[in-house]
């Protein structure tokens, strides 16, 4: 079959000549070996497949591959917030598979309670109703299904370049190519994309001050402006759904989601927020969309709710808005897991005890302020993007017309790698930095030491 290439927005490109000269001197015979393995028995797919590397241990921040590299993991997934193999985390999951293993869903157990009861208290505004999934991508169906039946609407609107997961509503609300397109692509009727917040390369051709920061005086919130008129002219939409703060990373113009919120509340749409990535602390409060003063009328959870161990994501709404008794949104096996909520409730507890997204909070701080330095020194550095622990880097060949130097991105990349520092680039050339809530200053520190020594030498 004739590959195609599709527009990288994700991850890193999986087939170059750049990987392959890399997995060449530093990839060992057995390595070699366990990556063929993996390859001849996994469906092949963009993104996961072919695997980089292959790993033996993970360990708070960091990986270890099978030749005992160590690397300092700032990608994760964004699983890992409370670092891999938290002891409480691994003790609580001991302990609950000892004391009730599983419990059939249409049976109340009280860890999967007491989850609801925590995400209830600590989410933003009135959120009070819970459904538990086992992915991200299953609770942003679980969302659209109740948008969908609240409003009595089917129509639901997202963002260009949003990723919210595979499945065929999830798939099609992304907006990332190799999520829409091929023979297998999804299309769920209903849905639409207008284009997202993007100051530094902004849609509508707004232009930015000399730090990459938005001219509200000129531009005037036309990407609000924009969703607005989409909303007037469709009429009947359900529900938006869109990241607060995009993984890319992009951080929204002061008063954008004001301004959105402001005309849902006037067509009667419902505003979904997908936390995934950005939830429980990464960005520097707990959740990402507290920053900007929104509540959404439906809140997304998954990834790091987990702990980095087991699989759980979760559905959180206004109380008003659970007026499906009569049809299954869910129907999960694994929707009341004991286990898996058990896993939950202690991640959860580790965040807020052990002060972690105060630590993302100052660290992500201090890291951006490193990397402006950085960016005076290496003209390369087109545009820093950020809250807390999600970081972007956007490289380029001229600042002037900001031309994006994909090439440099992922020699950047591979030179980090030799040294130690694992990441992920997306849309190309973006470096994007998502490491734990648990990496301390010095650490960061050494990373960005890395870093500088990367983009140095590529």
């Amino acid at each position: 079959m004739t590959r195609v290439a599709v527009a990288q927005a994700e991850g890193d490109v999986n087939h170059s000549d750049l990987r392959a000269a890399w997995q060449a001197r530093a990839i060992d015979p057995a390595t070699r070996a366990a990556l063929d393995e993996d390859a001849r028995y996994f469906l092949h797919q963009s993104v996961s497949t072919p695997c980089l590397n292959a790993i033996a241990r993970a360990e708070g921040i960091w990986i270890e591959d099978t030749a005992g590299r160590r690397y300092m993991d700032f990608h994760g997934n964004n699983v890992h917030h409370i670092g891999y193999g938290h002891p409480r985390l691994k003790a609580a999951i001991a302990a609950q598979m000892d004391a009730l293993p599983f419990a059939p869903r249409r049976y109340a157990c009280e860890p999967a309670t007491a989850l609801a009861r925590k995400l209830a208290q600590i989410t933003p505004g009135d959120l009070s109703k819970v459904l538990f999934t086992t992915g991200g991508s299953d609770a942003v169906e679980v969302a659209i299904k109740l948008a969908r039946t609240a409003t009595g609407r089917f129509k639901v609107l997202s963002f260009w370049d949003a990723f919210h997961g595979a499945g065929l509503g999830a798939g099609t609300l992304s907006g990332e190519a190799m999520f829409r397109s091929g023979p297998a692509a999804a299309h769920m009727p209903g849905s639409g994309h207008v284009a997202p917040f993007a100051c530094y390369r902004c849609p509508y051709g707004h232009d930015t001050d000399a730090r990459g920061r938005p001219r509200l005086d000129h531009c005037k919130l036309a990407c609000a402006r924009m969703v607005d008129y989409v909303l007037e002219r469709e009429g009947d939409v359900a529900a938006i759904i869109a990241e607060p703060v995009r993984a890319i990373p992009y951080v929204p113009p002061p008063g954008f989601w004001q301004a959105v919120r402001e005309a849902c509340d006037r067509r009667g749409v419902l505003l979904i927020f997908d936390e995934i990535p950005t939830g429980l602390g990464k960005t520097g409060s707990m959740f990402a969309c507290a920053q900007d003063e929104v509540v959404p009328d439906i809140l997304v959870l998954g990834k790091a709710l987990g702990g980095g161990i087991l699989p759980i994501a979760a559905v959180v709404a206004r109380a008003e808005l659970d007026v499906g008794g009569d049809w299954a949104f869910g129907h999960y096996t694994h929707e009341k897991n004991p286990v898996t909520t058990r896993a939950a409730l202690t991640t959860l507890e580790i965040i807020e005890e052990e002060g972690l997204v105060d630590n993302a909070r100052r660290v992500g701080a201090a890291a951006m302020a490193r990397l402006e330095d950085m960016r005076a020194r290496r003209a390369a550095i087109g545009d820093l993007r950020g809250r807390g622990l999600m970081i972007g880097i956007e490289l380029v060949t001229d600042r002037d017309t900001k031309a994006p130097d994909a090439g440099l991105a992922e020699r950047v990349l591979y030179r980090a790698l030799d040294r130690g520092l694992s990441f992920k680039t997306t849309m190309g050339n973006v470096l994007t930095l998502t490491p734990p809530l648990t990496v301390t200053h010095d650490q960061m520190m050494q990373a960005l030491d890395i870093l500088d020594a990367a983009i140095a030498a590529a």
